[in-house]
């Protein structure tokens, strides 16, 4: 892809076509590949997935490889597509460019009311975790004590957030590269314990791979959608990356590896050394795994892997959300106070807004006993709602196609089967939302999503008309317009 420079900030910040401020290319290559392994790893791993293993079985295993597999090629349009235009700070502005302004609204705002929900989950995660550690402490100093804390992160520069991220997410690497090792050698040893022995045999011995036939395999779409949440979040640092049209690609081709290794193989080993009767939801199978090997540390040590992947997560909510909500700010879809980044480029008003957001968090921890079933169904809302952000990644491409097929000829990362592909993922999420209706609690979560499109459309109707709406979205315009043309001279100069 030809490497556009017209208006873009340089690792310092500055421009070359204007003076106005821009966010910082501050994020290394090891960066971005950190972030994006933890997006690719959430907490739903460590945690969830005793209760996937028992719902689904060892057809878990396919579960995860095909929700991997279809994802990668959403991943491989959105990295095809940011690299079109390097002045798209993330998939919002490329849906509002290619899709039409209300593309840019509904997906921005979406895809920031994921990142509160999940956000606020891991706040009253966080604090759970920590009275494991400290019983006694009050919730509420933990919870406070993480806003502030990933403030003070974020404040300070884009490099700051991305060194927080890179060693969250290689916490999480070493976790499952332990329980592999340790799992490996309890297998190969002959370790016997009262499950019985360890062995791979496991995986098919207890009723085979589909113990609860096609109906639990169903059931395990449900719960798994969740834990890829954040493997797009690698789009969002797409105007933040040194040399994103090298870093960019390198890290979207690693998921299928990604997926392989730390779900795929985890499962595995977790499934032959226990069988998978023995798993149960609300309970962690790497605790389970590492006390079965006679490490008396392990709830602790496995506790303090969970909160800092809970950390990771609330970070990377904190993050994202402020960009997103920056990003809206400059196409004109979010208040002009947001538009403005402090003189380390960073968006301090969106992180404020994010951040307040977040205490809320806070409060809902003393709102009662049920609170966990309330936040089954919120995350079952955020998965909906992260797969029509992904969907408008796909419509996004198509559209891209269509009207810019030189663009795609010149492109260096084309996305892997095409147009065709487009239309496989897009009947692998019909499928994901038919597995949704299969349990009355998702069914539920389903069902009230539509509210929030309902509250967006009518705010997109208020907004769309507003003079101050539409100068900023032309503004928005005229800068890719200007990085386009800039494109087009270098093709035919090529």
């Amino acid at each position: 892809m030809p490497k556009q420079t017209t208006a873009l900030p340089d690792s310092a910040g500055s421009t070359t076509a204007d003076a106005g401020p821009h966010l910082s290319r501050s994020l290394s290559n090891r960066h971005i590949q950190l972030i994006a392994i933890g997006g690719a790893i959430g907490t739903g791993l460590f945690m969830g997935s005793g209760k996937t293993i028992s719902a689904a079985g060892p057809s878990v295993i396919f579960v995860y490889m095909i929700i991997g597999f279809m994802l990668f090629f959403v991943m491989r349009a959105m990295g095809e597509l940011l690299l079109s235009n390097l002045h798209y700070k993330s998939f919002s502005d490329f849906a509002a460019d290619l899709l039409g302004p209300w593309a840019g609204f509904f997906t921005g705002w979406t895809y920031w009311f994921c990142w509160v929900i999940t956000g606020i989950a891991d706040v009253i995660a966080i604090a759970g975790y920590t009275k494991e550690l400290w019983p006694g402490l009050p919730l509420w100093i933990p919870g406070l004590a993480t806003i502030a804390i990933l403030l003070l992160l974020n404040l300070t520069t884009v490099k700051a957030f991305g060194e927080t991220e890179f060693w969250f997410a290689l916490i999480k690497i070493i976790a499952i590269a332990a329980l592999i090792v340790v799992g490996l050698f309890m297998i190969f040893s002959g370790f016997s314990s009262e499950a019985g022995p360890a062995s791979f045999t496991n995986l098919w011995s207890h009723g085979g791979f589909f113990p609860n036939e096609f109906m639990g395999f169903v059931a395990g779409f449900q719960i798994a959608v969740f834990a890829f949440v954040g493997i797009e979040l690698v789009g969002t640092t797409a105007a933040e990356a040194k040399d994103p049209e090298k870093n960019l690609p390198k890290a979207i081709n690693s998921i299928p590896v990604r997926v392989l290794l730390f779900y795929v193989g985890a499962l595995i080993i977790l499934m032959s050394v226990i069988p998978w009767t023995q798993f149960a939801a609300g309970h962690s199978p790497f605790i389970a795994m590492f006390s079965l090997a006679g490490l008396g540390a392990a709830a602790t040590v496995v506790n303090l892997v969970v909160l800092s992947s809970a950390m990771s997560s609330a970070n990377s909510g904190i993050y994202s959300t402020s960009r997103m909500v920056y990003g809206l700010a400059q196409e004109g879809d979010a208040p002009a106070l947001f538009s403005g980044l402090s003189g380390r480029k960073v968006p301090r008003n969106a992180l404020f807004l994010s951040c307040v957001l977040l205490l809320s968090g806070v409060v809902l921890m003393y709102a009662g006993q049920d609170i966990g079933k309330a936040f089954d169904m919120v995350t079952t809302v955020s998965a909906v709602c992260f797969v029509f952000v992904w969907s408008i990644i796909l419509a996004s491409y198509l559209a891209f196609r269509r009207r810019r097929p030189q663009l795609h000829d010149a492109s260096r990362f084309k996305m892997p089967g095409g147009i065709p592909m487009v239309w496989v993922v897009f009947a692998f999420f019909g499928f994901v939302l038919w597995a949704l209706t299969t349990q009355p609690d998702t069914l539920l979560a389903l069902l009230a999503t539509p509210l929030w499109f309902i509250v967006l459309g009518v705010a997109w109707f208020i907004l769309r008309r507003r003079p101050a709406h539409l100068a900023r979205y032309a503004s928005f315009q005229n800068e890719l317009a200007s990085d386009k043309d800039s494109a087009d001279i270098h093709l035919q100069g090529r």
